[in-house]
């Protein structure tokens, strides 16, 4: 049976891991702009838990805000994440780690061998995070971003 919640605590703090409904839109719309460059735009959201039948979306809560989000594409054994972003004040806490771990299990239950993700190559933090998490890089994609062009790496681990 795949797990659709799971609640931590964490410094005397209760944390909750659960799927994203449409209600968490604007929250997550809002983590989205204070996150990202070229944001998505909040539409996208919505298309992605109405329309996608290969993605599921996670949140994470945190001293009741939602302070996190995490995007996860499965088709048949390839798992891609899409986008995973902590609010700012929230960052360096781990929850992040936290989130990703949730949801790296979460695709390896669904019966993915392999989750993939792309990083900016500039991104060093995100960058060291994947690899404490056994992402190992494979690859290069030119020219990525569309914001400014910048390469991205493409992660990989085994599930």
């Amino acid at each position: 049976m795949v797990r659709t919640t799971e609640n931590v605590t964490m410094n005397n703090e209760q944390l909750r891991i659960r799927k994203m409904t449409i209600d968490d839109i604007d929250d997550v719309y809002k983590i989205e702009l204070q996150s990202f460059r070229k944001p998505w735009p909040k539409h996208s959201f919505f298309q992605e838990l109405t329309q996608n039948k290969f993605a599921t979306y996670f949140v994470i809560e945190y001293k009741d805000n939602i302070a996190g989000y995490c995007g996860l594409w499965v088709v048949m054994d390839d798992a891609q994440i899409t986008n995973i972003a902590i609010l700012p004040d929230y960052r360096g806490q781990k929850l992040g780690e936290k989130l990703l771990i949730y949801v790296k299990d979460y695709a390896k239950e669904l019966g993915a061998a392999q989750l993939t993700l792309e990083v900016r190559v500039s991104n060093y933090i995100a960058q060291n995070l994947y690899k404490k998490l056994g992402f190992e890089v494979i690859g290069l994609r030119k020219n990525y971003y569309t914001d400014n062009q910048e390469d991205a790496l493409l992660m990989w681990v085994k599930l």
